[in-house]
């Protein structure tokens, strides 16, 4: 069955980019992380009580390897496996589109949707930023952000798609993306802001650190697209498309 094969493919290629992704954040994430904790150290007077560092249920070298990277990979196969079934969805419907270059727009859909919109409202975070009185509001309203992210792309892809049978592809697509960034534009307005930046807390730090974040999903996903593009090539070569 082409969605069974499809789907194992997708996790693969989530999987395989999971570990490029890691090895991004390792390089680029892991240093801010540390930065970070030894500001919250320095903040908190930890160097003064050694036994607090005991306290840790998870060393910070576990987190920072086998525990980053677990994290990861379960993240990348669960996304290959949901965008190889979109991809099986969308396949035979964008008959203009190669697998190759379908994948690559969904990835770049799914970047865009999953990541780019929640984060450019709610950033990721490096430690000693925030307070764990407000971690249940934080990480509710991010959440929150996805699902509405998503739910104003499906919006705004059945309109496009409305308006693509009636006044052509070009017009469509313009209408779906003029939606979009309207409707997101009030829903990010009307969403809470959070604003939990300790003083004194290193600017740049936190700016390498959101960089760094948003680098490994765009690794993440650009990989995922470019991967399953080839692996379902290769898997669709035979297969009948239905219109």
């Amino acid at each position: 069955m082409i969605a069974g094969r499809l789907l194992a493919r997708g996790m693969i290629a989530g999987c395989i980019a999971a570990a490029l992704a890691f090895v991004f954040a390792r390089i680029f994430g892991e240093p801010q992380v540390d930065l970070a904790i030894a500001f919250e150290a320095a903040r908190h007077g930890a160097e003064a009580h050694p036994h607090m560092a005991e306290a840790e249920p998870v060393s910070r070298a576990v987190q920072a390897s086998y525990g980053l990277l677990t994290a990861i990979v379960l993240y990348g196969t669960a996304f290959g496996g949901l965008f190889s079934l979109v991809f099986a969805y969308a396949y035979g419907r964008l008959n203009t589109w190669s697998p190759r270059a379908l994948a690559l727009l969904l990835a770049g859909a799914g970047f865009l949707v999953f990541v780019l919109v929640p984060d450019l409202k709610y950033p990721p975070n490096p430690p000693a930023v925030g307070t764990p009185a407000t971690l249940a509001f934080r990480t509710g309203t991010y959440f929150a952000m996805i699902g509405l992210s998503v739910s104003v792309a499906v919006i705004a892809t059945l309109v496009g798609h409305a308006l693509t049978r009636a006044r052509g592809a070009w017009s469509g697509s313009l209408w779906a993306a003029g939606l979009f960034l309207v409707l997101m534009v009030v829903v990010q307005s009307a969403m809470p802001d959070v604003n939990e930046v300790p003083a004194g807390f290193p600017a740049l730090v936190l700016w390498r650190f959101r960089e760094a974040s948003i680098g490994m999903q765009l690794v993440l996903w650009s990989s995922m697209g470019l991967l399953f593009g080839a692996l379902a090539e290769r898997a669709l070569a035979h297969a009948p498309r239905r219109r």
